[in-house]
């Protein structure tokens, strides 16, 4: 009888409609060598910095209104993408080979930040169900960042997003 209820529990959930899961990953865009790393912060992100050159060099996110630390390094040309109330990040796109070469944040509002040059193998990553944005990126980085991937959920927006 434990066996059936058990065996109930797991079917139900692996059928469940998606659009009540909150969570959903799009794995790298390539593998990477390198030291691993994560940008993770609390609430929603609401800025974005890239340094670029001929391929992506560093990575920053603002949550709310702490930065994280940066990945990769602080050289290059910086862009930089401030989002507003409510704005979210819906999908990255870019080009990778040995490095990642470009890189598209694209926002709830159709807004774009992009960097790094066109080249190589594209890559497109978006979340699996409806409401949900990027919370966090984690990848590899070795002198410039060799591969991305992307977490995506849906963010407690019950709290004022701060603005900086």
């Amino acid at each position: 009888m434990l066996f059936l209820a058990i065996f109930a529990v797991i079917a139900a959930s692996a059928i469940a409609d998606p659009e009540t899961q909150s969570y959903s990953y799009s794995p790298p865009a390539r593998s990477g060598s390198g030291s691993p790393f994560s940008i993770i912060g609390e609430g929603r992100i609401t800025a974005v910095r890239v340094w670029e050159s001929s391929y992506i060099r560093g990575i920053q996110f603002c949550y709310g209104s702490t930065w994280s630390s940066v990945v990769g390094y602080r050289s290059g040309q910086l862009q930089e993408m401030k989002l507003s109330g409510g704005e979210a990040i819906i999908q990255i796109s870019g080009k990778a080979s040995q490095y990642v070469q470009s890189v598209v944040f694209v926002t709830s509002k159709g807004r774009l930040l992009e960097a790094g040059q066109p080249s190589g193998t594209s890559f497109n990553m978006y979340p699996s169900h409806k409401d949900a944005e990027l919370v966090f990126i984690s990848g590899t980085n070795l002198g410039a960042i060799t591969s991305i991937a992307a977490h995506w959920g849906r963010v407690d927006t019950s709290t004022t997003d701060t603005e900086h």
